[in-house]
């Protein structure tokens, strides 16, 4: 029995926590915090910096940007581990 659970919990592990870490695509509205010779620098919702290359707005300016996140900032995996920690402590 004891080498049955720990067999699930490593096959548990090995399949469900990378789907958390792979990046995912997203695409949003940031707003452009400063302008370099690369392209226009944004910083988005969820508080990443994203580089727009090619970008002619100035600063202050609102533009669309596709970058990658882990997948755990989308699904809401951090709201569910923070939710669980808030019963545990009293």
């Amino acid at each position: 029995m004891l080498i049955l659970a720990a067999a699930t919990s490593v096959i548990l592990v090995f399949t469900l926590t990378p789907w958390n870490v792979v990046p995912t695509l997203v695409t949003e509205d940031v707003a452009v915090i400063a302008v370099t010779d690369y392209g226009c620098v944004g910083e988005s919702v969820l508080g990443h910096s994203v580089v727009v290359a090619d970008c002619d707005a100035g600063v202050g300016d609102i533009i669309s940007a596709a970058f990658y996140v882990p997948a755990m900032e989308q699904n809401g995996y951090y709201d569910r581990i923070e939710d669980k920690l808030a019963m545990v402590n009293p």
